[in-house]
Formats: C-alpha cells, sequence, structure tokens
C-alpha cells in the first residue's frame, strides 16, 4: 500500500515537470514569435521611412532638372549676351557722340571761318571809310576809297547768294574765300560726285563772274 502511494507521488511530480516544461516551451516560443513579428514590422516601417525619403529625393530632383531655376551654364548665357548687348548698346552711343561732337566741329569751323572772313571784310570797310571821310585824304585817294567800298560791298553781297544757292542743292555749310582772281569753295560733305562739282562752279561762275579754272573746290 505504502509502496503505490510512493508511486503515485512519483507519476505526479513527473506530470507536474512535463507540463512546466511545455509551458515554459509554449512561453519561449510565444516570445520568439512575437520578438520576430516586431522585428519584421520594423523592417518593414524603416522600408517605408526609406521610400518616403527616395520619394523625397526624386522629387527634389526633378524640380532641379524640370523647374524654372535657371542653370548656372543657362545664367552665364544671359549674363554674356547681356554685357554683349550692354557693350553693343555702349559702342553705337560712343559712335553717335563721336559723330555729334564731329559734327558740332564741322560746324564749329564754318561759322568761326565766316566770322572771321567778315570781320576782316569789315576791317577794310571801315579803313576805306576813315580815308573816304578825313580831310586830310586826297580825291583820288577818296575816290580810290569809293570803288573798294563798293567793290567789298558787291562781293560780300555775291559770296552770300552763292553760298544760299549751294545750300539748296543739298549742302548745308559751305564758305567761300576770294583771293584777287582765285575762289576757294570748302564745302561740308563725305564726298563730292562729278555733277555735284559742276553746279557749284556754274553757281560760283554766275553770280561772281569768274572763270572756271579760278574755281576750287574742296570738302570737309
Amino acid at each position: 500500500m505504502k509502496l503505490l502511494k510512493k508511486n503515485q507521488v512519483i507519476i505526479y511530480v513527473i506530470a507536474i515537470m512535463i507540463m512546466t516544461a511545455g509551458y515554459l516551451n509554449f512561453t519561449t516560443n510565444a516570445n520568439d514569435n512575437q520578438s520576430i513579428e516586431t522585428s519584421m514590422q520594423m523592417e518593414a516601417k524603416d522600408d517605408t521611412l526609406l521610400a518616403d525619403i527616395g520619394d523625397a529625393t526624386l522629387v527634389n530632383s526633378n524640380d532641379v532638372v524640370t523647374g524654372e531655376e535657371t542653370s548656372p551654364t543657362s545664367e552665364n548665357e544671359v549674363k554674356n549676351e547681356s554685357e554683349d548687348g550692354n557693350k553693343e548698346a555702349s559702342e553705337q552711343t560712343e559712335e553717335k557722340e563721336v559723330q555729334a561732337n564731329s559734327k558740332v566741329t564741322k560746324d564749329d569751323y564754318f561759322v568761326q571761318s565766316k566770322l572771321e572772313r567778315d570781320t576782316m571784310y569789315s576791317q577794310m570797310l571801315e579803313t576805306y571809310e576813315k580815308v573816304l571821310n578825313s580831310s586830310n585824304s586826297l580825291e583820288t585817294q577818296k575816290q580810290t576809297a569809293t570803288q573798294e567800298i563798293t567793290k567789298i560791298n558787291e562781293l560780300k553781297n555775291s559770296i552770300m547768294i552763292c553760298e544760299n544757292l549751294i545750300k539748296t542743292k543739298g549742302f548745308e555749310n559751305s564758305i567761300i574765300f576770294v583771293n584777287d582772281k582765285s575762289i576757294s569753295v570748302i564745302i561740308e560733305s563725305e564726298e563730292m560726285k562729278p555733277e555735284d562739282v559742276a553746279k557749284i562752279q556754274n553757281i560760283i561762275s554766275r553770280e561772281m563772274k569768274a572763270e572756271i579754272d579760278n574755281i576750287h573746290i574742296s570738302t570737309k
């Protein structure tokens, strides 16, 4: 009887041990499964994050490629075009200024030359008028003074008519110098065509009673 009870106790103990071992094994497997599942979830979450980061990079890349921002090369081209445009505009401005200065210089030449010529004639007239009005002058001197005054006034009038007629032929500025029978005509022009020279010679010859060979035309 005692032997039977002892065997039963042993069986119970073994049964309890088996149950304990089974429980422990089940708990360990459950933890392992949970650990594996958590790891997989973390990996999936990391993959999602990486995908998100990749998409963001791609969007930024597209923005760089297809956006409205100017690439360095385009900026250089625009800068070069702008510099070329500014340089060309500057050169055109300088050229206009040179032409304007040249025009002013030529205008000044004709204005100044006419002023000096008229001053010379005025001084000559003043000298002859003094001889004419002087009580000490001889009658012959007065007659000569009168003739010279008439000649100078006629010459001045003829020069004025010729210069105005030359202007009607398309030459804005001109000046005429007379030295005895030689007549010099200076025209503001880059070049003179043969027909233009002939027109000016005809004007001078007709109005000033001069020989064609004595008329010298030059340009400035």
